[in-house]
């Protein structure tokens, strides 16, 4: 049965302390799961340092783990990755990624390089998200892909094997960055190359792929975009024996919000403008509705001001599109966010939860098959906020309850799935600025 939080971060805040807030956010859960990839993919001993520890990245490595050849510990958020074998052997029992996509779809090109076969699966709602785009890749590079339940969705089953290297390899990218991720990462795999791997479609999500080939280079794996759609990868394995984890953009975001909403001042140290995680783009959002904004190379500080509605793109940061709706009732004017269709089909269709939950509160809203127009709200009413299992709503909702009475949080522990300590870094927050005038 689902809790409900009815704590402090259900009241508004008391006072404004004009110090600012250092907010000590985890590390990438984005970083972290390419990173656990990257370092399987080398021969010997890799740390992945500064992980993000939570419900995602602790399954990907227990799925990584079941690999014959490959071991996974962890201590405190390091993680440690041995791998003893050149050719793995697939795992003896079903990868369930729990409702993780990104690890599923990382988990089924991993998987086409195993000896064997390998059964991935989650829980129902990721066995209803698209997968097809993937599968539809695999197969035509001739690695066998079947479909348990329906097509196009998992569970699968993955025969892995020696994909087809001569021509092009080619990956929709119109559903989900994810897929083109995973096709690279598959690439460098390979003992012959340069691959180059052509992305179709309406391509969504592009900061994801840009993450993904910077951490590729990163750890000595050549990687090169060949004009807009194409980006060849020359195959091999990580030549460093640790990858470092900047902070979660994602997470942060919670906080830059929270400033922006209640007019107070953020500090998020060790991530800046150098960043390739898009999720950044939001400091420069809000910087457009009217907060201060210093985006150093590897500093954010964000001073809340008084807000203006803006019309904006957000097709390169689809994780903080919640984020930033929640703060818009409280600007000036109404904020339309558009480019986001890929939003519902993430953990839950979330622009209509975004929609959904705002008028719970009171809050006029607007949406479309890609769109999500959000009005200002002078007044709003108490509600019961439902999650739907998402982290992302929950934590989003939590920052309206800064500013407004009322707010009860349904099943707060789902935030685990990507920041288990999220509540408590709320509390500080909270505590840094109550009763101070």
């Amino acid at each position: 049965m689902a809790t409900e939080l009815k704590i402090e971060t259900s009241r508004p805040l008391a006072g404004r302390n004009p110090a600012p807030y250092v907010a000590s956010v985890p590390g990438s859960k984005s970083y972290t799961n390419r990173a656990l990839v990257l370092a399987s993919q080398r021969m010997g001993t890799t740390e992945v340092r500064n992980g993000l520890v939570c419900d995602d990245t602790v399954g990907l490595a227990a799925a990584l783990d079941s690999f014959e050849g490959l071991s996974i510990t962890r201590n405190g958020d390091v993680f440690q990755v041995v791998r003893t074998k050149e050719r793995l052997g697939a795992p003896e029992k079903p990868c369930h990624m729990g409702g993780a996509g990104t690890p599923a779809r990382f988990m089924m090109a991993f998987a086409a390089a195993a000896e064997g076969v390998t059964e991935v699966t989650g829980i129902p709602r990721l066995c209803e998200r698209p997968m097809d785009d993937l599968i539809d890749s695999l197969r035509s590079l001739g690695i066998s892909v079947e479909c348990v339940g329906s097509e196009g969705c998992l569970p699968v089953r993955i025969t892995g094997g020696t994909p087809r290297i001569d021509g092009e390899w080619t990956i929709d990218g119109g559903v989900s960055s994810q897929f083109t991720s995973s096709l690279l990462l598959f690439a460098a795999q390979q003992t012959r190359g340069p691959i180059r791997v052509v992305v179709g479609g309406n391509v969504v999500s592009k900061p994801y792929v840009d993450m993904t080939i910077a951490m590729m280079n990163e750890v000595g794996i050549g990687v090169a975009r060949d004009g807009e759609r194409a980006i060849v990868v020359q195959p091999g394995k990580p030549a460093h024996d640790h990858i470092d984890v900047e902070p979660d953009a994602s997470g942060m975001s919670y906080f830059l919000a929270a400033a922006a909403a209640t007019a107070t001042t953020v500090e998020i140290p060790g991530i800046g403008q150098a960043s390739a995680q898009g999720d950044v783009g939001l400091a420069r959002a809000f910087a457009d509705m009217g907060c201060k904004v210093e985006l150093a190379k590897d500093r954010i500080r964000i001073t809340g001001q008084p807000l203006t509605g803006i019309d904006i793109d957000m097709d390169t940061m689809p994780d903080v599109v919640l984020t930033l709706a929640v703060v818009a009732p409280f600007a000036t004017g109404p904020t339309r966010i558009t480019n986001i269709a890929n939003l519902r089909v993430k953990e839950c269709d979330r622009i209509n939860a975004a929609a959904r939950e705002l008028e719970r509160l009171g809050v006029k809203v607007e949406e479309g098959p890609d769109w999500l127009v959000v009005h200002p709200a002078t007044t709003t009413k108490a509600a019961r906020i439902h999650t739907y299992d998402d982290h992302r709503v929950a934590m989003a909702f939590a920052v309206f309850g800064l500013v407004r009475d009322g707010v009860d949080i349904e099943d707060p522990d789902c935030v685990s799935k990507s920041f288990p300590g999220f509540w408590k870094e709320l509390a500080r927050f909270r505590a840094h600025h109550d009763g101070h005038a």
